[in-house]
C-alpha cells in the first residue's frame, strides 16, 4: 500500500484502462470501433456495489480528480479539495469514479489516438461527439466495473451537464445528482466567446488544418489565445480588479505592446501553461460539445418534457459572480425539475471568484456537498 503524503488527502493515484471491444452509434452518425476510456478510482467500491459516486469533469479537465502520481508532484487532482478521506465526497463512505472523456486529451480515445484505418493520429477526423455520447460510453465503463446505479453522479461546469444527461438517459440508474455551475444550454455569448477560441486555434500557421502532429509542431499561439480568452471568462469582474486592478509590472507606462499590466502577464502566463497540457484538436471538439448541449431540443425546446421521466433527487448550486453561467441558468433547471414534483434543493453561493468557484474549497459550498453527501444512504 502506498503511503498517503497527507492524511486526508487520497495518496497516490494511478490512472486505469477500459478497452471496449465493439462500436458506439455516436449523435454524429460515425460508428466509433474499439475505443477505451481512462478512469481513476478512489476509495472502494462496497459489497452491495450501492456507495459508487461518477464525477463528471469539465472542459479542460480529466480524469485526474485527486490525489498525486508520485509524491514529488507539486500538484494534486483538479477536485483534490472535494474528494478524499473527511472532505464533502467522503473516500471513507464512497467510491469515486472519474473518467476522462472520449475526445479528450487524458488517454481516451481521442484526436491524439491512433485512427486504425491509417495507423496515424486522428487529428482533425476524429468524429464529434455529444454529452449523450459522453454519457453512453460511461454507462459502459459502469457496467464493465460492476456499478449498477450510481449514488451520485456529480460535476461542475460541462461536468454538470453530463450530470442532467445522466438523469434524462438513464432515469433509474442515478439516485442522487449534483449540479454544479450549469445551464440547460449555452447562451449565444457563450457559444461566441467559444467560436473566437476556435478562429484563433484555426488562423494559427502551425494548425495545418490539424494535422499538426504530422508537422511537429503545436499551434501555440492560437492555443495560447484560445485559453486566455475561456479563462477571463472564467473569472469575475471584481476577482480581476482585486487580484490585480490596473498594477503596472514596473510601476510605470513603457508605451508599447509588450507585458504592462499585471493582468496582462497573468492571462500570458496561463495561455503558456496550458499549451504544455492540453491538446488543440481536443479544444475545438470539446467547445463544440458544449456549444452543442441542448436536452430540451428534442422536446420542442420543453426543458421541463425534457426532465419529465428523470426520478433522481438533485441538489443545484450556483454561484453569484459567475456570469458565464449565471445562477439564472441553474433557476432554469430547478423550475423544470419542480414542474415534474422531483425532490430539489437549490442554493446560491455568494463567492466573488466567477465560475471558477465550482473548483474553489468555498466554506459554504463545501459544508453544502458535505451535507448532502452526509444524508446520501449506502449499505453498511
Amino acid at each position: 500500500m502506498h503511503r498517503k503524503y497527507i492524511d486526508n488527502d487520497v495518496g497516490i493515484v494511478k490512472t486505469s484502462k477500459q478497452f471496449f471491444k465493439g462500436t458506439l452509434q455516436l449523435d454524429c452518425g460515425v460508428t466509433l470501433e474499439n475505443y477505451e476510456i481512462c478512469y481513476e478510482t478512489y476509495g472502494k467500491l462496497n459489497k452491495s456495489r450501492d456507495n459508487a459516486v461518477l464525477v463528471c469533469h469539465a472542459l479542460t479537465g480529466d480524469q485526474h480528480a485527486a490525489g498525486k502520481y508520485t509524491e514529488a508532484d507539486k500538484k494534486a487532482g483538479w477536485w483534490d479539495n472535494m474528494i478524499g478521506p473527511g472532505k464533502p465526497i467522503d473516500t471513507n463512505k464512497f467510491f469515486v469514479v472519474c473518467p476522462n472523456n472520449l475526445g479528450g486529451c487524458g488517454g481516451s480515445t481521442g484526436p491524439l489516438s491512433n485512427n486504425p484505418e491509417t495507423s496515424r493520429p486522428y487529428g482533425p477526423d476524429f468524429p464529434i461527439v455529444t454529452v449523450r455520447d459522453w454519457v453512453e460510453s460511461q454507462e459502459s465503463l459502469a457496467r464493465e466495473i460492476g456499478i449498477e446505479q450510481w449514488a451520485i453522479v456529480m460535476g461542475g461546469s460541462l461536468g454538470g451537464m453530463q450530470v442532467l444527461q445522466w438523469t434524462i438517459d438513464y432515469p433509474d440508474q442515478v439516485r442522487h445528482a449534483i449540479v454544479i455551475a450549469a445551464a440547460p444550454r449555452l447562451s449565444t455569448q457563450n457559444i461566441a466567446f467559444n467560436e473566437i477560441a476556435r478562429q484563433a486555434i484555426r488562423s494559427d500557421p502551425e494548425f495545418h488544418g490539424g494535422h499538426f502532429y504530422e508537422k511537429n509542431v503545436v499551434p501555440e499561439r492560437g492555443l495560447k489565445v484560445a485559453r486566455m480568452i475561456g479563462h477571463l471568462t472564467y473569472l469575475s469582474d471584481d476577482i480581476l480588479h482585486t487580484k490585480f486592478g490596473r498594477d503596472l509590472r514596473k510601476g510605470k507606462i513603457d508605451f508599447g505592446f509588450d507585458v504592462e499590466f499585471e493582468i496582462e502577464s497573468y492571462l500570458r502566463h496561463q495561455g503558456e501553461s496550458f499549451v504544455g497540457r492540453f491538446d488543440a484538436n481536443t479544444y475545438l471538439l470539446m467547445t463544440k460539445t458544449l456549444d452543442y448541449f441542448d436536452p430540451a431540443a428534442s422536446y420542442g425546446g420543453d426543458l421541463t418534457k425534457a426532465l419529465a421521466k428523470c426520478n433522481s433527487h438533485f441538489l443545484v448550486l450556483s454561484f453569484s459572480s459567475d456570469w458565464r453561467f449565471s445562477p439564472s441558468r441553474s433557476k432554469e433547471i430547478v423550475r423544470a425539475l419542480l414542474e415534474n414534483n422531483l425532490d430539489v434543493n437549490y442554493c446560491q453561493i455568494e463567492s466573488e471568484l466567477g465560475h471558477d468557484s465550482f473548483l474553489l474549497p468555498i466554506r459554504q459550498y463545501h459544508r453544502i456537498i458535505s451535507a448532502y453527501a452526509e444524508q446520501v444512504n449506502i449499505s453498511k
